[in-house]
């Protein structure tokens, strides 16, 4: 019933403008109806799918501010002069997420970003600002060839020196080649991948630190692309991970919609304060201080949208999803061992990636393709979200089998 009163006052509200019968109800209603069909099944890209913003949504109707435009414009820890915004909510985030990246409070700054591209964004671009304040040279940008691909994009956009790392076969960033490819008399930016976009892969910070220090580049700004992993791993035994007070780096970008479960994207950048001091100066009257972010207008009710998301999960209910998302990956891999299956799993990770199987699989279950001659060639991965419980993983297991027993017929 609830469900169906929220539609019924959203219909009303997009509805109010338009005269009767513009807007084809038909068409909307059978695309949602596919919609929800299918999320069950949509395994292979990292989408919580237990959204659950009904009551979010519900609320944001009845209370009026479905019919205002709020922005989030400038410096969410600065007073501004434009009012309409939910930069209140925006800091309650960012302050409950700092601590457990190990961001201490009086030295914290962040936002609500759009993606985690756009966090990975800020992050190059304030590490390249951070690095001309202690060196006249332009940095050189090191990242994984494994890692996202935003990383690539961001430095083409933003005109950098870059070197790609070959990767390991878990898709590890390769030291050896990292230290090698390192030119000590340029500024080195590092985006550390923490959990890559395939196979589920954590860059190994310890060694990238000590090779760091071997070459000795003229400064140092290390960006962790934490955009899945960084918003579980917090709440698991290996939170150490992603803590600054035990790991070297300078700021995290990290996805709302994927661990955090949102309808649409948007996620979190956090860095220091020391580090935001050393952006671009360019001062903006009529909004009271200079915009810290590349992105000038900015949500503000994806930032509400985080906040109510935190009051709702808290931390015990995120530790909770946490575990059983890395208990349900175990499962997976272990029923593929079962099969005889080619599949592996790297360390803390909910991403299990195996053997390519028929294309009927790969389309009713939305699985990601990927290759890799070193691992036999063509591959699918299964990330497994909150909404893949043990039902899930065992009808997706049967298809395998299914699919199993079809190939060896054909030969």
């Amino acid at each position: 019933m609830k469900q169906l009163l929220t539609a019924a006052l959203l219909l009303a509200l997009c509805a109010t403008p338009a005269r009767a019968g513009e807007v084809d109800m038909d068409r909307l209603n059978a695309f949602a109806k596919d919609m929800v069909a299918t999320k069950a099944q949509a395994i292979g890209y990292p989408g919580n799918q237990e959204v659950g913003l009904q009551d979010f949504y519900l609320w944001f109707a009845q209370s009026g501010l479905a019919d205002v435009c709020m922005n989030n414009v400038g410096n969410p820890r600065k007073a501004s002069l434009s009012a309409l915004n939910t930069h209140q909510f925006e800091n309650e985030v960012v302050d409950f997420f700092a601590p457990l990246y190990g961001f201490k409070k009086d030295e914290t700054w962040g936002f609500v970003t759009y993606s985690g591209t756009d966090g990975n964004n800020h992050g190059i671009y304030f590490g390249v600002k951070y690095l001309l304040s202690q060196s006249k040279l332009k940095p050189i940008l090191y990242v994984s060839n494994e890692a996202h691909y935003s990383i690539k994009k961001l430095g083409d956009l933003q005109g950098l020196d870059m070197r790609l790392i070959p990767a390991d076969l878990q898709g590890r960033m390769d030291v050896a080649a990292f230290e090698k490819a390192l030119d000590p008399t340029r500024p080195a930016l590092v985006v550390v991948a923490m959990g890559t976009t395939f196979k589920g892969a954590i860059d190994d910070q310890n060694a990238i630190d000590a090779a760091l220090k071997r070459k000795k580049p003229v400064a140092v700004y290390r960006h962790l692309d934490a955009a899945l992993f960084g918003g579980y791993l917090p709440f698991t035994e290996h939170a150490h991970l992603v803590d600054r007070a035990k790991r070297n780096f300078d700021s995290i970008a990290v996805s709302g919609h994927k661990f955090f479960g949102f309808d649409e994207p948007l996620g979190l950048f956090i860095t220091t304060k020391d580090v935001l001091a050393r952006q671009n100066p360019f001062n903006v009257p009529y909004l009271l201080d200079a915009v810290p972010t590349i992105t000038c207008s900015r949500s503000a009710l994806g930032a509400l949208k985080f906040w109510w998301k935190v009051q709702k999960t808290g931390e015990a209910g995120y530790r909770q999803q946490a575990g059983q998302i890395l208990k349900n990956a175990a499962e997976l891999k272990r029923r593929f061992d079962a099969l005889g299956y080619p599949a592996w799993r790297g360390d803390f990770s909910n991403t299990v990636y195996f053997r390519r199987p028929s294309q009927w699989v790969m389309e009713k279950w939305l699985l990601a393709p990927d290759e890799d001659p070193r691992l036999g060639g063509k591959l699918a991965h299964n990330i497994v979200m909150q909404h893949e419980g043990l039902e899930t993983i065992d009808l997706f297991m049967r298809d395998i089998e299914r699919d199993m027993r079809e190939q060896a017929a054909k030969r």
